[in-house]
């Protein structure tokens, strides 16, 4: 019986026989699949979660500020969470913020009694990856092994084809996991009564 894929090895795994090459138990096998995949997989991950606003990766966090001021254009630093991958949004009050990142920080011009509020990307887990997203890293994986291990371009440009249309489906799929938007018609209502 099948099983859902939710741990790294069971991804790699699972991208390894959608090219015909033999599965991995372990990143650490001594095999040329176990060393691909292990020198690959973070990296299509991270790629992956930064590629779109996944709803299922995006937290809120306040954040602390520093005392150490930015040497020039703003008036203050924060620090970014640890998991961060991407910086969506800063906000006080609700009210979006103008901020640039440096490094590990944010720059801003808030003030110290700002309650300050990131939105982010993070790296959530496997485990927590819903089923159109895992599948479509799997295919994004399978691109990358068809070119490495299979050596074949005919492959990789059938694997890259379908990661990108799974790809597109799970943005689709996720983008409706929260509230629908209202368009607003009011003006289109009153040139086209006038």
């Amino acid at each position: 019986m099948s099983t859902a894929a939710n741990s790294a090895i069971d991804i790699a795994a699972r991208a390894l026989t959608l090219i015909g090459a033999n599965p991995i138990s372990s990143f650490a096998d001594a095999s040329t699949e176990a060393t691909i995949a292990n020198n690959m997989y973070e990296d299509v991950a991270r790629s992956s979660l930064c590629a779109t606003r996944w709803r299922f990766a995006t937290n809120q966090a306040q954040l602390n500020a520093l005392t150490a001021t930015p040497t020039g254009r703003f008036d203050i630093a924060h620090q970014l969470p640890n998991d961060l991958l991407m910086l969506h949004a800063v906000t006080v009050n609700d009210l979006l913020v103008q901020y640039s990142v440096y490094g590990d920080k944010v720059f801003s011009d808030t003030t110290a009694s700002d309650v300050v509020v990131a939105d982010y990307t993070f790296r959530a887990s496997e485990v927590d990856w819903p089923s159109y997203f895992t599948l479509a890293v799997q295919f994004q994986l399978a691109a990358i092994f068809a070119s490495s291990i299979a050596r074949d371009d005919g492959l990789t440009q059938v694997m890259e084809t379908k990661a990108d249309r799974l790809m597109a489906k799970a943005r689709n799929l996720d983008s409706q996991q929260q509230t629908t938007r209202k368009l607003v018609t009011n003006r289109f209502r009153t040139e086209r009564l006038s």
